[in-house]
């Protein structure tokens, strides 16, 4: 016994001398470099500040941040998602949290007869692609999964989204990193979307290529294609995957080299104009026989005028199928702060304009329009079906659903709940199966909460919301009505 105390004593003055000695060479490491002003002034200690800021991130949303007041989603908005991901109530007590003061808080305006409940019905199915494509999809959900890249998330992740939204009944996008078996597992329907470097889709020298886009639309359950022009996160940039994240699997679905950064074009080199965007969608839609329509964020809006004048001039059947509007504080994986703060209009004023653009060239029955960008609770998805949207769709609040703790680490392949990281150890926490479940139970309580925002509002399904339907407030600190902020073209209040 004595000996092992012994041998446990000089273990412990080894490390001890080791600390010690670890000190005295950063203490002057610190105190002669030059490139750190507060290490070379307090050495070692200094050290501290930076461990700090990057533990405040994590310590924020649990000690200090009110629960209202966190960007870019706060303590209650994680709260309803994660409650409603795992069939939990979402009932609150007391009274709300949320400040109803702030310019562009909308305010739903009850009936005071509201819907009984034997009167309600779901959000009924609606067709695209209808007298243009071949195989016209009747999509039967009014929200869905908004384009996640397999790449920027991991496998489980993937294959807990496709899982889910088959048994919830909605589509999955796949962002712009192409079809992978794992979006195909779950047997739900699936929308392709063609980023700018065509990834899935091109030829050895990064063109389309129709013979893969055949082998795409050849799986039944690719229901539609998707053009990104562009993404609310960075609008004028390409997709940006860190080559560490681009895996052998990664990159031989792309199309790419092993082990280098996919960085997609800030553009589609063949795409410079709103007649070739036509020219594009219309030989996309005859290969596939599919529908197809794009995604874009809305900022100059002159050239929406400019297409919808040219799709009359060629005929309605040139239309694209669907517009896709994301908004200017959209997610992203990676992107330049530039871009993510300050570039693009937000989806509460690009989606009215979209809408009156569109109505206004007599399109209304022809395009249908899927709004993107932030809308993670049912009052914010109430809200865009107001504004004109026919659908809406999600990103992160299907992160949350899957169990995003907002870490804010999707770039550097360490996410800690396993979501958009490739590091198998970290995947470990992820549960496709168990989280398949949360997918499902999250897009279902969706669609009821935002059916109960209907109801009060008087009508019988969420599609039947109007405008006039809900109010924002203003600067003089009263509310209006948004058909009067946005008069929407054609329609008079009932």
């Amino acid at each position: 016994m004595t000996a092992i105390l012994d041998g446990l004593t000089s273990l412990f003055i080894f490390v001890v001398g080791l600390i010690v000695l670890a000190l005295i060479v950063l203490f002057f490491i610190d105190r002669y470099q030059t490139s750190d002003t507060v290490r070379r002034n307090y050495p070692v200690i200094g050290r501290m500040r930076y461990v700090l800021s990057d533990l405040g991130e994590f310590f924020r949303q649990y000690f200090f941040a009110m629960d209202r007041e966190e960007m870019p989603f706060n303590r209650a908005q994680r709260d309803w998602v994660d409650d409603a991901s795992k069939a939990k109530s979402t009932n609150v007590a007391f009274g709300s949290t949320r400040n109803l003061d702030p310019v562009g808080t909308p305010i739903f305006v009850n009936c005071p007869w509201p819907t009984l409940e034997r009167d309600a019905v779901e959000a009924p199915a609606m067709l695209i692609g209808e007298g243009a494509a071949r195989q016209p999809y009747l999509a039967p959900s009014l929200f869905n999964i908004s384009g996640m890249s397999y790449g920027a998330l991991s496998t489980p992740a993937v294959r807990a989204l496709s899982n889910g939204a088959a048994k919830a009944g909605c589509w999955m996008n796949t962002g712009e990193g192409g079809l992978s078996p794992y979006h195909l597992e779950g047997g739900c329907d699936i929308v392709f979307q063609i980023g700018t470097a065509k990834y899935g889709v091109r030829d050895d020298d990064g063109n389309l290529s129709d013979a893969k886009l055949r082998e795409v639309a050849a799986h039944e359950q690719v229901r539609m294609f998707e053009l990104k022009l562009s993404q609310g996160a960075k609008p004028g940039k390409g997709g940006i995957l860190p080559a560490e994240k681009v895996n052998e699997e990664i990159a031989e679905i792309r199309g790419i080299p092993v082990g280098e950064a996919s960085i997609s074009p800030n553009r589609h080199p063949d795409i410079g104009n709103t007649e070739e965007l036509l020219d594009m969608i219309a030989r996309i839609r005859e290969v596939t026989g599919k529908p197809v329509g794009f995604k874009t964020v809305v900022g100059a809006y002159g050239w929406l005028e400019h297409l919808f004048e040219e799709v009359n001039r060629r005929g309605i059947h040139s239309a694209p199928d669907f517009i896709t509007v994301d908004s200017g504080d959209g997610g992203t994986g990676a992107a330049p702060l530039p871009l993510i703060d300050n570039v693009g209009l937000t989806l509460q004023e690009a989606l009215p304009m979209l809408v009156d653009l569109r109505d206004k060239a007599g399109l209304k029955d022809r395009i249908r329009i899927v709004a993107s960008g932030k809308l993670v609770t049912p009052t914010d998805v109430a809200w865009a079906l107001c504004a004109g949207a026919d659908f809406t769709i999600s990103a992160r609040g299907f992160m949350f659903a899957l169990g995003c703790i907002q870490s804010m680490k999707c770039n550097k392949n360490t996410c800690p709940t396993g979501i958009t990281t490739h590091d198998k150890s970290l995947q470990r926490g992820l549960d496709p199966a168990n989280k398949a479940v949360r997918v499902a139970n999250f897009v279902k309580q969706m669609r009821k909460e935002v059916g109960v925002i209907a109801h009060s509002v008087g009508v019988t399904n969420p599609r039947a919301m109007k405008r006039y339907h809900v109010r924002l407030v203003c600067a003089d600190g009263r509310s209006r009505p948004l058909d009067e902020l946005y008069p929407a073209v054609g329609v008079q209040p009932d």
